[in-house]
């Protein structure tokens, strides 16, 4: 059966639909901001990164795609919740006066810059760390041993190095930037090798390549996002492949999330099986970064 064409009317309704499903999620996730004891999704001690889906990390990133203002008291407030864990020397920590990673300053960092914060000074330090603490092999990698010593897992963390590329393309300069240029390498021959690699065992196999939206974790979606604002990495025959395989996901040019996590089904955001504006406004801007 043919479609009937949208008419403005129609347009509108989606909007309005839209904006009401919308102000419905960031409702649902203001309701839990107490949930791990603390304000803000933090703990009463200040950790960022428990409870998820309902940490400070992850509803800070559901609340960016809902649209939250950088200026609202709840960007401010999370925030303030993650810079009061940076150190001196601009690591991160996932609570105050707990062991830092790797991944915790990449993960903390990428939020920081969701909210408004990429150029702002007190971020700087954390940046340089990023630049100056690769590993051999280009990317980033946590001291732990989860799984034994190994050349595999002797390798960077795939996750955590595109967490820290999300952080890096937030500052055009350092986009082409030899650090940047080293870690988007590092990405896409883990395309080619696929294997899981680094002490956490990143790899590519079918939870990869389902579409996962929001971005919390490693998977198809994210790493096609993130590497497309990378002109090194848009020039490579592995992020097309990449590409390739996102696309031919899509339904009628929209994203449908494949797989989430059970809890949040309540939102809107991240609802499986049927199509996302939000995902679907966020791989508009891997279209757009294909024609810079």
């Amino acid at each position: 059966m043919a479609r009937r064409p949208r008419t403005e009317n129609s347009s509108d309704q989606s909007a309005a639909n839209d904006g009401a499903a919308v102000s419905d999620d960031v409702a649902k996730l203001l309701a839990q901001r107490h949930a791990n004891g603390g304000d803000l999704w933090a703990t009463a001690d200040g950790r960022w990164n428990v409870g998820t889906p309902f940490s400070t990390l992850a509803c800070g990133l559901m609340l960016t795609e809902l649209g939250l203002d950088p200026s609202d008291p709840v960007a401010r407030g999370i925030a303030q919740t993650l810079l009061a864990c940076q150190t001196e020397d601009g690591r991160i920590r996932p609570g105050p006066h707990l062991t830092v990673q790797p991944c915790h300053t990449a993960e903390a960092a990428r939020l920081l810059c969701r909210l408004g914060l990429a150029e702002d000074a007190r971020l700087s330090p954390t940046v340089e760390h990023l630049l100056s603490n690769q590993a051999a092999d280009g990317g980033w990698r946590c001291k732990v041993l989860k799984f034994g010593a190994g050349p595999d897992t002797d390798a960077s963390n795939p996750g955590t190095t595109l967490a820290a590329l999300d952080v890096l393309r937030f500052r055009t300069p350092l986009v082409t930037s030899p650090e940047a240029e080293r870690a988007v390498d590092t990405l896409l021959d883990h395309w080619s090798v696929r294997r899981p690699l680094g002490p956490c065992r990143y790899g590519i196999g079918s939870r990869f390549m389902k579409v996962e939206f929001p971005m919390f974790r490693y998977n198809l979606f994210f790493y096609v996002y993130v590497l497309s604002f990378y002109p090194r990495a848009r020039r490579h025959e592995a992020f097309r492949a990449a590409l390739a395989a996102l696309q031919g996901k899509l339904v009628d040019g929209k994203v449908v999330v494949e797989h989430g996590k059970p809890a949040l089904d309540v939102l809107s955001l991240c609802r499986t099986g049927i199509p996302n504006s939000r995902a679907t406004h966020r791989y508009a801007e891997i279209v757009a970064n294909l024609e810079r």
